[in-house]
């Protein structure tokens, strides 16, 4: 697992409240218990974690570049964004 990987999943299990290992790729943000309110805070912390700018809307989430259909996603998504800006 890439520390971005390792970095994200620690973010998400901070909001949904579980143990990294319950964390699952394959797992989607609902599956977690995570809310529209828990999905913007953990932007924010990704943002704040790789000093990056995620392109997403809170209020149309489903819009826009950034995948947030499943952990694997967001993952892949925060690699690709980690990788533009260096």
């Amino acid at each position: 697992m890439t520390d971005v990987a390792e970095k994200v999943i620690g973010i998400i299990a901070e909001q949904a409240v579980l143990d990294v290992e319950d964390v699952k790729p394959e797992a989607t943000l609902e599956d977690l218990g995570i809310d529209s309110l828990g999905l913007v805070e953990s932007i924010f912390a990704i943002e704040e974690a790789f000093d990056i700018q995620v392109p997403f809307n809170a209020n149309e989430p489903d819009a826009g570049d950034f995948d947030i259909s499943s952990v694997a996603a967001i993952i892949k998504a925060v690699e690709g964004l980690v990788a533009e800006a260096a």
